[in-house]
């Protein structure tokens, strides 16, 4: 099996991909925060390999995107000891070889190259690639393969934490989509606000990229929130919750 390793700003996520079914499976994650990584690590992952009748051995390849440099090592030493392998680091040295290209490698996060290339394997089309994260980011590509541009904005639950922890009154409240856009109380204006607001902003930022572009976008949604905004899914030919790994996977074969 194929391990993916996508270590984002809040959580770090571990998957598995299964040649022989062609499926992603056994998707778990821990807190990316420094201090209760290692712990995690040594004792969360053990556990879960061993309550899904798996084995350190049925790893075979390991690929890593991060966006946290300071637990690379954490992360790397990690693999060396636990299934005896090193794994494959993305870097804007592994873009080279790929078949979408970007002319500011050392400013592409490899989290945002690893969806732009599962997109470009999906579609071979112009493609937009909405990610809904820590940070909203648009990924755009043109027709040829080479991207040209991203777009970045706080992302769902940061613009709520910001609220609670910018205010001394508003509190902490769960994203879910109200039924009406009018808050009635403050959790509901809170969730109002904040949902429906990037509804507009998400339908907003994808007439504007197309109108400048002039270009017949495909558009694929993913992240850990990409469902939460139901009012949205006619705007995405796809939602693959997967994108970023399978781009991970991809970019790690191309390297190897």
């Amino acid at each position: 099996m194929f391990l993916a390793i996508d270590a984002g700003n809040s959580n770090v996520v571990f998957a598995l991909f299964d040649k022989k079914t062609g499926k992603w499976t056994n998707h778990f994650r821990l807190e990316t925060k420094t201090s209760k990584l290692i712990s995690q690590l040594g004792k969360k992952v053990p556990v879960y390999f061993l309550e899904h009748n798996l084995t350190p051995d049925t790893i075979k390849q390991i690929g890593m995107s991060s966006v946290v440099p300071e637990i690379n090592q954490i992360l790397i030493d990690f693999c060396k000891n636990y299934f005896g392998l090193e794994p494959y680091l993305i870097s804007p040295n592994s873009y080279s070889k790929l078949p979408i290209k970007t002319k500011r490698p050392q400013e592409m996060g490899t989290d945002l190259m690893c969806n732009g290339l599962a997109a470009w394997y999906k579609f071979k089309n112009a493609c937009i690639v909405v990610d809904f994260g820590t940070a909203l980011t648009f990924t755009i590509l043109d027709d040829s393969g080479e991207i040209m541009g991203v777009n970045i904005v706080p992302g769902l639950r940061t613009a709520i934490k910001a609220l609670f922890m910018n205010t001394s009154k508003l509190p902490d409240v769960d994203l879910k989509l109200p039924e009406s856009a009018i808050g009635k109380n403050t959790v509901h204006a809170i969730q109002a606000g904040i949902l429906y607001g990037y509804t507009g902003l998400v339908k907003g930022m994808l007439e504007t990229i197309r109108k400048e572009a002039q270009l017949d976008f495909k558009v694929v949604a993913t992240g850990g929130l990409s469902e939460i905004l139901t009012s949205l899914e006619q705007e995405f030919d796809t939602i693959d919750k997967n994108l970023t790994l399978e781009g991970l996977r991809l970019m790690t074969l191309s390297n190897l």
